[in-house]
Parts: structure tokens; sequence; C-alpha cells
């Protein structure tokens, strides 16, 4: 009777670390989720900040080029 009990013991604390480390691994998919969202706004926001820039430089580039 002790080796069976044993034996579910090992595998009780076998899947509580399991649970505990899909708790673990969700929370980092969380906050990694979280970063790259924050890092497309961040791109999105400069690519808008280029275009508004880059405007102006191509008309004069514009004008340039037709004198």
């Amino acid at each position: 009777m002790l080796w069976p009990m044993l034996f579910v013991t090992l595998a009780f604390c076998g899947i509580a670390v399991l649970g505990v480390l899909a708790v673990r691994v969700g929370l980092e998919v969380r906050r990694f989720s979280r970063a790259v969202a924050d890092s497309s706004e961040r791109i999105t926001r400069a690519a808008e900040d280029l275009e508004r820039a880059a405007g102006p430089l191509a008309a004069g580039a514009d004008a340039v080029r037709r004198h």
C-alpha cells in the first residue's frame, strides 16, 4: 500500500508543478503581448511623424525638380 500512495503523491506533485508553470507562462505571455502592443503603437506613431515630416521635403524636392 505504500508504493501506490507514493505514486499518487508524486503524480499530484507533478501536476501541481505543471499547473504553477502554466500560470507563470500565461502571465509572461500576457506581459509580452502588452509589450508588443505598446511597441506597435509607438512604431505607428513614429511612422505617422515621419510621413508628416517628409511631406514638406517631398514638396520642396518636387519644386526643385520643376525648375
